[in-house]
């Protein structure tokens, strides 16, 4: 019979446990509301029902700004073997790990966490294993997650070191009792999830929520990663009730299978802030002083008058700029119709206004050279190119952030491939010669192996480990004209020519540039074969001077000089 480790007793404490990380992030679950209005230019019916105030797009444009600079450093991974002997397995993976990433769509989940980021100051990458996948075989799963579904313990700045994670998602009741027959009429509420400000009705009665619990358990001394699905107080399934998991855990890795990655980090939480915290106050005074400038431009175009009552002019007619006649039933003085005048406001407010907008810009970074409004007069492309890289650091330290947790997720990829590939499966990779390829690969050489033994010592196992390079998958027009521009330089300073390789070589390593490496390679090995070419010329033109009775400077020279012209069409 079946141990029963976790039931209903476990669940309800573990509720009990949910209910308390939830009550310990309220502020951060009001702030998530708050700031997706900011982004949907709706914050002023949030903060003021009632007001008619306009909202401007200038943190919309930031944010915007932004990402697009997320979107030119998409990342791409290099996997680096820590052993030689595991140089063809980071070989393959580096291959297979893109293929990986784009059959689960992660460009659109990076762009997705690129936009929550941004506005949120913290996205949450989820990496999973989905034993649904290629009918029943099982892959490997990326999700965005969301914050308001996510619970930690308070007080933690590493979601790793809390000791429970929850994830809580809204499902069809209907689909759920369906699926697992245990719960029918036993599903929970839809109440314990916090939801956003909608503009349409959304109607969550028939809807249920469904927790996903993380936990360690120390088993025979191993400490491992737990997982139970619950709605309510019914079990849905536990790993610790499972007697093929219970003692290796959910995962091999024991890592909670989610990825935080934070703009600006903050003490005590595994979050950040991002750029809607720290604008959202000038944005409000943006928002103000262009109402007040429009609506005192709008207030003095419009011409009114002031009528006296006994003045005796007909104000219908009057008003009527059809008619060629306005009747008086008495004669007019200068006081009977006045103009209405409206004092325009001081260039002072305007003035205060557009200082509003350039602090915001340059608070967060988005000066005009970044947004694409090059004002300093310079057009070549090396030059803008330069501008940008030097006004771009904020967005440098953003992507560096993401590559962090970049790493992250390609090493849990990683361990789920070497946890769960245990049967080979195709893949089509880009080959060296830039053709595609169909390999296949399972986990048989990087899951864990034995040394055997060495005069009767056993060596014991070893796992392969590898390292993570992430580099920038595309780079942007503008630097990749620079990298041009540069590559010219070089080639009308003559570094590319093979004749000139050793100096060319010298002057490279005192060099710092992408592809330097590569460089010097190609140029070491050109003028090798150029060296060669040289030696066999000069014996040859040695063996034809004798046979001529030259001297061999003479001949040689001739020799260059013929080859130097070229021959006539």
């Amino acid at each position: 019979m079946e141990e029963i480790i976790i039931g209903e007793q476990q669940i309800r404490s573990a509720a009990h446990t949910l209910r308390k990380y939830k009550q310990g992030r309220i502020n951060l679950e009001r702030k998530i509301v708050e700031n997706e209005q900011f982004w949907k230019l709706r914050h002023w019916e949030q903060m003021r029902p009632e007001s008619n105030i306009p909202a401007t797009g200038w943190l919309w444009n930031v944010i915007v700004s932004k990402h697009a600079d997320m979107e030119d450093g998409y990342p791409e991974p290099n996997i680096l073997a820590r052993e030689e002997s595991d140089k063809q397995e980071a070989k393959n993976l580096s291959s297979i790990i893109p293929v990986v990433l784009e059959q689960n769509g992660f460009r659109k989940t990076y762009s997705e966490c690129g936009w929550y980021k941004l506005k949120q100051g913290s996205s949450v990458f989820g990496v999973f294993w989905d034993g649904g996948k290629l009918g029943g075989l099982g892959d490997i799963s990326i999700k965005k997650i969301d914050l308001l579904n996510l619970f930690w313990e308070p007080g933690i700045s590493d979601i790793q070191k809390s000791k429970n994670v929850f994830h809580v998602e809204l499902a069809d009741r209907a689909e759920i009792e369906a699926k697992y027959p245990v719960c029918a009429g036993k599903t929970g509420t839809a109440e314990e999830i916090t939801k956003y400000i909608y503009d349409e009705s959304i109607d969550t009665t028939d809807k249920c929520a469904v927790v996903d619990w993380y936990y360690r358990r120390n088993i025979n001394g191993v400490n491992t990663l737990q997982y139970c699905k619950f709605t309510g107080n019914t079990v849905l399934y536990a790993s610790e009730n499972d007697p093929v998991m219970r003692e290796s855990g959910w995962y091999a890795h024991g890592k909670y299978p989610f990825v935080i990655d934070a703009l600006f980090k903050i003490e005590g939480s595994p979050c950040g802030y991002g750029y809607t915290d720290i604008c959202k106050d000038t944005q409000i005074n943006i928002d103000r002083l262009n109402y007040a400038i429009i609506d005192n431009a709008v207030k003095g175009s419009k011409i009114r008058y002031f009528i006296r009552s006994d003045g005796g002019v007909n104000e219908d007619e009057y008003a009527d700029w059809n008619r060629d006649f306005v009747h008086t039933s008495m004669s007019l003085g200068d006081d009977s119709i006045k103009q209405i005048k409206i004092e325009p406001l001081d260039q002072l407010y305007v003035a205060v206004l557009n200082n509003q907008i350039e602090m915001l810009k340059y608070t967060t970074g988005s000066t005009d050279v970044l947004n694409g409004s090059a004002r300093t007069g310079r057009t070549a492309a090396s030059a803008i190119a330069a501008l940008q890289e030097a006004g771009g650091k904020t967005s440098r330290d953003m992507i560096s952030a993401t590559y962090c947790a970049y790493k992250e997720i390609i090493i849990m990829v990683i361990e789920l491939i070497r946890q769960f590939y245990s049967v080979a499966r195709q893949f089509r990779i880009v080959g060296e010669n830039g053709f595609p390829e169909y390999v296949y690969y399972s986990n048989e050489n990087i899951s864990v192996q034995n040394q055997g033994s060495d005069y009767g010592v056993e060596l014991g196992e070893r796992c392969p480990q590898f390292d993570i390079d992430v580099h920038v998958q595309k780079a942007s027009t503008y630097t990749k004209m620079a990298q041009n521009d540069f590559a010219l330089q070089l080639y009308n300073s003559g570094v590319l020519n093979p004749s000139n390789s050793v100096q060319a070589i010298m002057l490279l390593e005192l060099m710092d540039f992408k592809g330097k490496d590569e460089l010097i390679e190609k140029i070491s090995r050109m003028g090798e074969l150029f060296s060669g070419v040289e030696l066999a010329d000069a014996v040859k033109a040695k063996k034809r001077a004798a046979a001529n009775g030259e001297h061999y400077m003479v001949a040689r020279a001739r020799e260059k000089a013929r080859n130097s012209v070229l021959p006539a069409d």
